[in-house]
């Protein structure tokens, strides 16, 4: 008689060592005594998912009946199935024709559609105990990651870019270098603006992101790591977002930004060729893009006469970027004692925007308490029985997100506090030096495409003369003018010997000399917000030699 054998291994027995490999020489021993012809093996391992496993059950099932087999060969009932459903399925195959069977080895036992009453009693017994030891697997399941919920550990794997650990007797995930510190990076990287996530596919590759499985990171993945609240210290679980005690890799502002770019109408398009003022130049008599080609070792721009336009020739890119450079030197205040003291000024206004946020956070603080309060007094409700489980579990999720969204405004007024002095000063500096960091032989097109969207706000070209025409945001325009005032021979000629009037003696108190100066630049206070290209972020640092 033709047969099929069919094992089933869970994850402890193959943790003892017990694997499907050793229960199918089981069964084909047994197979070979009795005169089977085994026909095919079918294995289920209960690390699969229970899709998976009905899904080889029910292959099974259709195997045996297209080719007319009468034996199924397996270790226990529970082997077979551990649900109820499977278990009318098998009873449905017996009951079509006496010949068909199924052998319980270990158990002694042989299910046919003439066996006893007493047998087939049997038989429903061990289904119902299978499906007793499923339920209560999963139940203990549940509890398991309701208890790992509260304690603030996502219950599922460890998402890419992290590994379980144990410590002190707890599985819990940390940061998976070097894994870790590429996904940082390419989080980091989308958040400038400057990437599709085509293209940050195509980076993340070259700079060695892998699978785990050792394979290339594909885009849709790049895209659910975009989208993934865990990288900034909180989860999803069944539709609720909960906050995480792991490590996260980037900070919520770095999310936010992604978030808000993955919708943007206009994203960066993947193209083969990134040329350097691709996107950014402009027709200036009819404000069209700039078209880029190389020809013959030379980058050729030129309208595309979209709208009307008069404009027929083309202009090559050194000459386009040869007037750029002069721009950025129209930044730089020549004296240096003004540049210092100026640089003094921009470091020191920033203290009003630190009381600011201290009292935001004074402020959130005493929220916090008041909604700590609020779930304290929840729970003793709970204990008392003063509200029901349902109502307890809706109050409960809602002041914790609230005690949740409290604690990131805290994180957030605190780091920009730390910032905000740091942020103006890389501000000035980098417009005093835009020119050499541009212009560094080392300096790759993408981190001169991100200079010039800090800087300017518009490019435009005029092909038939090769001019080129900008205009400035914001902060560097106030600087721009800053630095066209006291370049004049006149305003430097006034500037006082530094020892007589810039070197401060101790506590001098120089407030009113602060506040003509803020009065007159207010943009120069808070160049990052000012700024919402992002540009104390962006650090030009000097590349190693």
């Amino acid at each position: 008689m033709k047969a099929v054998l069919f094992c089933r291994v869970s994850s402890r027995e193959q943790e003892t060592g017990f694997s499907l490999d050793s229960q199918k020489k089981l069964l084909v021993a047994y197979a070979e005594k009795l005169e089977f012809t085994t026909t095919k093996i079918f294995s289920i391992s209960e690390s699969a998912s229970g899709k998976e496993q009905r899904k080889i059950f029910k292959t099974m099932l259709t195997f045996i009946e297209e080719k007319n087999i009468q034996v199924i060969v397996c270790e226990k009932v529970d082997r077979l199935t551990r649900n109820k459903y499977d278990a009318v399925e098998i009873d449905k195959w017996i009951n079509k024709d006496p010949e068909r069977q199924v052998h319980f080895i270990k158990e002694n036992f042989i299910l046919t559609k003439e066996s006893r009453s007493h047998d087939k009693f049997l038989w429903s017994i061990k289904v119902s105990v299978a499906q007793f030891y499923t339920d209560n697997l999963s139940e203990e399941v549940r509890k398991g990651q309701e208890e790992k919920l509260k304690q603030g550990w996502y219950p599922g794997q460890a998402k890419i870019g992290y590994k379980t650990v144990e410590i002190e007797g707890r599985r819990i995930p940390i940061p998976d270098e070097p894994t870790a510190s590429l996904i940082k990076k390419a989080l980091e990287l989308f958040a400038t603006g400057n990437y599709s996530v085509k293209k940050l596919t195509d980076t993340m590759h070259e700079e060695g992101l892998r699978s785990r499985q050792g394979k290339k990171v594909v885009t849709s993945r790049i895209y659910d790591m975009l989208i993934e609240p865990y990288y900034y210290g909180y989860f999803v679980w069944k539709g609720d977002l909960y906050q995480g005690k792991h490590q996260p890799l980037i900070t919520k502002e770095v999310y936010d930004k992604n978030q808000s770019l993955l919708k943007r109408k206009n994203a960066p398009k993947y193209t083969i060729h990134n040329y350097l003022l691709k996107s950014l130049s402009f027709c200036s008599e009819c404000q069209g893009a700039i078209t880029w080609e190389l020809q013959k070792s030379t980058l050729y721009g030129y309208c595309n006469h979209f709208k009307p336009c008069s404009q027929v020739k083309s202009v090559k890119e050194p000459d386009i970027e040869a007037q750029l450079k002069d721009y950025l030197h129209f930044l730089q205040v020549q004296n240096r004692r003004i540049s210092g003291w100026i640089r003094k000024a921009v470091k020191e206004g920033h203290t009003d925007e630190v009381d600011y946020h201290e009292d935001i956070i004074q402020d959130l603080n005493k929220k916090l308490e008041h909604a700590q309060k609020r779930i304290d007094n929840l729970v003793n409700m709970r204990v008392d029985e003063q509200i029901d489980k349902e109502n307890y579990d809706k109050k409960f999720k809602e002041f914790k997100k609230e005690k949740a969204d409290i604690l990131e405004a805290i994180k957030k007024h605190s780091d920009q506090e730390v910032k905000s002095a740091e942020y103006s000063v890389s501000f000035y500096d980098l417009s005093q030096r835009a020119k050499d960091i541009y212009s560094h032989p080392r300096r790759k097109d993408e981190e001169k495409r991100s200079l010039i969207r800090q800087m300017f706000a518009s490019l435009h070209i005029e092909p038939n003369t090769g001019k080129l025409t900008y205009k400035l945001t914001l902060p560097f325009k106030r600087l721009s003018e800053l630095a066209e005032m006291t370049n004049s021979s006149k305003a430097i000629e006034e500037v006082p010997d530094i020892d007589e009037k810039f070197e401060f003696a101790e506590k001098v108190d120089n407030t009113a000399q602060m506040q003509a100066f803020w009065h007159d630049y207010p943009e120069l206070r808070r160049g990052w917000d000012s700024n919402p290209r992002s540009l104390a972020r962006q650090r030009f640092s000097r590349p190693p030699h």
